[in-house]
């Protein structure tokens, strides 16, 4: 498949590019500094703004699918969707937060009293990303939210896929590699299952 990762230099973005390299995809790698973009077998970087919504729909032109992985604080939801649908790209993904996930009914993460207060704007910006999502009526869309804590580790390719809610280990840890993240993703742009919908992935 051809697919285009915008935001591929970052430390989810760089992961999932490794994984789509690895299994054969036609890879644009997106960044605005795209000699940060390791060189990798059919991966081609391209230099991107993700604030030139007209830039971005031609970059993104011609793909099976698009991933977004980009800062909620350092981008503009609409017009990222503005140029997914614009662009014709077959799917959008993007890779959310774990702010908007429940942890009770109808409780959101990042509403509780717990939730570190320097990633509170950034959790609230995914959040709104995702409700604008949900507007939708024609883009194909998916929203991955990682566990709360998103790090860097190991590709082991064992994890659990849920929908809304906060994923919790036996340990009462929340969690998730980049890497094992990169593979969730992977799988749902190979194998669709969450059309339209947010799933999220932990251990």
């Amino acid at each position: 498949m051809k697919i285009a990762v915008v935001g591929a230099s970052g430390r989810a973005g760089s992961r999932i590019v490794a994984e789509l390299s690895r299994r054969g995809h036609a890879v644009t790698a997106i960044a605005r500094a795209p000699d940060k973009i390791a060189a990798l077998p059919n991966v081609t970087a391209k230099q991107g703004d993700a604030h030139d919504q007209a830039a971005l729909t031609a970059l993104l032109a011609g793909h099976d699918a698009a991933v977004s992985s980009i800062h909620f604080l350092a981008s503009d939801p609409a017009k990222l969707i503005g140029a997914a649908k614009d662009s014709k790209v077959g799917r959008y993904l993007v890779v959310g937060g774990a702010g908007s996930l429940e942890v009770a009914p109808g409780v959101r993460l990042v509403t509780t009293p717990t939730f570190p207060a320097q990633y509170k704007a950034e959790a609230e910006k995914g959040a709104a990303f995702l409700d604008l999502l949900g507007q939708e009526k024609e883009l194909n869309w998916t929203f991955l939210s990682p566990s709360a804590l998103f790090v860097d580790g190991e590709r082991t390719g064992k994890f659990r896929l849920g929908t809304d809610q906060l994923l919790t280990a036996a340990d009462g840890k929340s969690w998730i590699s980049f890497e094992d993240f990169a593979v969730a993703l992977a799988d749902e742009i190979e194998r669709p299952a969450h059309v339209r919908k947010r799933f999220t992935v932990g251990y």
